[in-house]
């Protein structure tokens, strides 16, 4: 018998030079492990799907560490995504040629969505993973577009930019809320829901998982499926670095209604 598909559960791995960190709001990185090792470890618990995000590497505009990411995907028997510092073509190609499945794309695509564009057609939307960083606006309500390099909240509209992305090719979302990153307090549902709403294509929730519980939450709210790293990597009221993933058969129960016969 086929094992029924359940929505994608993916970890969400924070590179910062060689070492793996976990963010608290998009700051006071804490080291959580050797990538090539949490990969292992990731490896044998038969995750479906892992995406890494370098985010420095825009930042300090240079482009992504092709030999460590090498490294690491040599020992990923899992589809591997990869996101930051990627601005041309041509290292999408490079990063498909040593094994990585999709590119994440997010500040390349701010201004202009093109660099989706060329990509979608040429390595197809399956490929391309359009990122889009949110917070919410405090007094006014709301949410606006963040940029991670500048640090600050911009004045676009989440929504718009989530179509914008699809419209040039994306073949999914990935929404990461920066006023949950690593908190552990929950996915930012209302807006899970929005984008979810206002896109055709997969919407990947990130920002706050917990509990498993979470992620049965986002998926109600309209992801296709949901993404985390402080729940993956800490566990305990100490936040003790440990990695680990829950059960496939877990999982199976939590999403049990959204499971097709």
């Amino acid at each position: 018998m086929i094992p029924r598909a359940i929505p994608r559960v993916i970890p969400a791995l924070l590179l910062r030079g060689r070492g793996l960190v976990k963010t608290v709001k998009f700051s006071d990185p804490t080291y959580v492990g050797d990538p090539v090792n949490v990969i292992r470890i990731f490896n044998d618990k038969e995750v479906d799907e892992v995406v890494l995000l370098d985010i420095t590497a825009t930042r300090e505009r240079r482009p992504p560490n092709f030999e460590l990411l090498e490294e690491i995907s040599s020992e990923c028997f899992m589809p591997l995504g990869y996101g930051g510092g990627v601005t041309t073509i041509d290292q999408m190609a490079r990063l498909f040629a040593i094994g990585i499945e999709k590119v994440v794309i997010n500040h390349a695509a701010f201004d202009s969505p093109q660099l989706i564009h060329e990509a979608s057609q040429r390595f197809g939307s399956q490929s391309v993973v359009g990122s889009i960083d949110a917070s919410r606006r405090p007094i006014v309500g709301g949410y606006r577009v963040y940029d991670h390099v500048m640090r600050r909240r911009t004045d676009r509209e989440v929504e718009a930019l989530a179509v914008a992305l699809q419209e040039a090719g994306a073949g999914e979302i990935l929404l990461n809320v920066v006023d949950r990153d690593g908190t552990m307090t929950g996915y930012e549902l209302p807006l899970v829901s929005r984008v979810s709403q206002a896109v055709d294509i997969p919407v990947i929730a990130c920002g706050g998982a917990h509990t498993d519980q979470d992620f049965r939450l986002a998926v109600d709210a309209g992801a296709s499926a949901v993404a985390a790293g402080a729940r993956f990597v800490f566990q305990g009221r100490h936040r003790a670095v440990l990695v680990n993933f829950p059960e496939r058969s877990a999982l199976e129960r939590l999403f049990e209604a959204h499971v097709p016969a």
